[in-house]
């Protein structure tokens, strides 16, 4: 297996633990359409259906996030514009099959996770909500 498939599995899998310990209910994982893929669909404590996109970023020191002048790249780097509209379409195409998911009043949201993951398994989530 790819080393990059392998820590986008592994900041998935933290994720879902992460958003678990929020009071957040899985839906689906690694949703697949034409369109494109959604990492994580749940629902979080307000009953709004989150589409969840997930980037990792294995670095060496957690210490270095704050000072972002050590970091060429950061996770939320790897959303980019062409990503999130592929994001945007499968979810509406997601949403507008499952009706059963959606409150009329709330709709559904994109989040972004974004995890920095140390090699001894260390890691840091900076979680953003509704970024579209």
């Amino acid at each position: 297996m790819a080393k990059h498939i392998e820590i986008g599995q592994k900041g998935e899998e933290i994720a879902c633990g992460y958003l678990l310990k929020k009071g957040y209910k899985l839906v689906e994982r690694n949703y697949r359409e034409k369109y494109g893929e959604i990492d994580i669909i749940a629902i979080n404590k307000a009953k709004i259906l989150v589409f969840v996109e997930v980037k990792t970023l294995k670095i060496d020191n957690i210490s270095e996030v704050d000072n972002s002048a050590k970091l060429w790249i950061t996770p939320e780097d790897n959303l980019t514009l062409v990503k999130l509209n592929k994001v945007k379409k499968t979810a509406e195409f997601y949403s507008n099959s499952h009706l059963e998911f959606i409150r009329e009043e709330k709709g559904w949201q994109i989040d972004l996770l974004a995890i920095f993951l140390e090699g001894n398994g260390k890691y840091l989530i900076k979680h953003y909500e509704n970024v579209s």
